[in-house]
């Protein structure tokens, strides 16, 4: 699976999110402003479609564009690259990270610790 850029991703995130859109749905679900140009959004969408990360349905000269690679396939990959390349595959590392960094409050730590013991039984 070819890794996807910020723009790339931030796109498939919408479509994932829509399940199917065309260019304009796309650039209306967009947050800031001003709206980027149709035509970057549809070279992007191209692109992804390239790469094979979306399928089209054609009617006519217009496309509606679907995910061809779930959100969860591309989570899985995408994690188990960042957890490699920066934890070293150690789940101690990673809560070690969060840890130090702040990132967990109380009520997640006692969800995790919950999780923990439920999985050693």
């Amino acid at each position: 699976m070819e890794e996807l850029t910020r723009a790339e991703e931030r796109i498939m995130q919408i479509v994932w999110k829509l399940k199917k859109a065309f260019v304009n749905d796309i650039i209306e679900e967009m947050e800031e402003e001003p709206k980027p140009p149709y035509n970057t959004i549809s070279s992007i969408v191209r692109i992804l479609e390239k790469k094979g990360y979306l399928n089209y349905k054609a009617y006519g000269k217009t496309y509606e564009y679907y995910p061809a690679i779930g959100k969860d396939a591309y989570t899985r990959t995408t994690f188990s690259k960042l957890f490699s390349g920066y934890f070293d595959n150690s789940p101690v590392n990673l809560l070690s990270f969060m840890v130090k960094e702040q990132t967990l409050s109380e009520t997640d730590i006692e969800e995790l610790k919950a999780l923990i013991n439920k999985n050693e039984k």
